[in-house]
């Protein structure tokens, strides 16, 4: 059985690995000709620094990660066999495409619309399932791990094993919203009370969208067994002072000290 579809045994003491979104960096490459930042090299930095993986997310309108930039990072990560590749976006888009050519460890389906400013919204399920499930199929025919951009509703969690997938990504933007206020332990309760139910239904558990250095502990000791942050915003932001590799160190502390006893 392929080991990147097979339900996943969820080790709630296992470390969450990072992944680095790397959208930003080609965002800033892409308003000159010059090719620089390179987000290759960013890649190389920030693995060779500790990131267990990278991510990237190819809208169709090309704003920021371009179909050569998928390419690219495919062919570096053919050289480091540990690092994972997730691709994100919407399957109904752009997404299986490049699932196809590059076959990534993951694909995390996000229910985007074409030109959206950012993510703001996990599947409706069940009501998305007949959609999703024949691309599902498809992505485990090549091998590849599927994740479901969701919000954190407990109820939904059934329903996205029933669809076929591997994981979920809990849409983790109003935690980030609530962090540091009067409601930030009601959030909490509310992402825990999510990832019980996916891990009860036999799901792996990634997270992402707005985490960062301030408030990544806090969640990561709230949520049990979440195997994948995906950072990619105040992970770049915070490069721009610290340095790609400093930055990495730093969000790998943030999450030592979550599963510190």
């Amino acid at each position: 059985m392929n080991p990147l579809v097979a339900p996943e045994a969820c080790a709630r003491d296992a470390r969450t690995a990072l992944s680095v979104n790397l959208n930003k960096v080609a965002l800033l490459r892409n308003t000159r000709h010059l090719g620089i930042p390179s987000v290759t090299r960013a890649a190389t930095i920030v693995l060779d620094a500790g990131a267990q993986g990278v991510t990237v997310h190819p809208r169709p309108d090309g704003r920021h990660i371009r179909a050569h930039d998928v390419h690219e990072l495919a062919e570096l990560l053919r050289d480091r066999p540990h690092a994972e590749y997730n691709i994100e976006g919407n399957p109904l888009h752009n997404l299986m495409d490049f699932v196809r050519a590059v076959k990534p460890h993951q694909a995390t389906f996000v229910p985007d619309t074409e030109g959206q400013f950012t993510s703001d919204h996990g599947w409706n399920l069940p009501a998305d399932a007949a959609t999703l499930r024949p691309l599902i199929d498809e992505c485990h025919a090549l091998g590849v791990r599927v994740s479901l951009f969701m919000d954190p509703l407990p109820e939904a969690m059934t329903h996205a094993r029933a669809s076929g997938a591997d994981r979920v990504e809990l849409y983790t933007e109003a935690y980030a919203r609530a962090h540091g206020t009067p409601v930030q332990a009601d959030m909490l309760a509310r992402y825990a009370s999510a990832g019980e139910a996916a891990l009860a239904a036999g799901l792996g558990l990634n997270a992402g969208h707005d985490l960062n250095r301030d408030n990544l502990a806090d969640f990561l000791r709230a949520v049990p067994g979440v195997r994948e942050v995906s950072i990619g915003h105040a992970l770049i932001a915070d490069a721009l002072e610290l340095g790609y590799a400093e930055t990495v160190r730093d969000y790998q502390r943030c999450i030592g000290r979550a599963f510190a006893r």
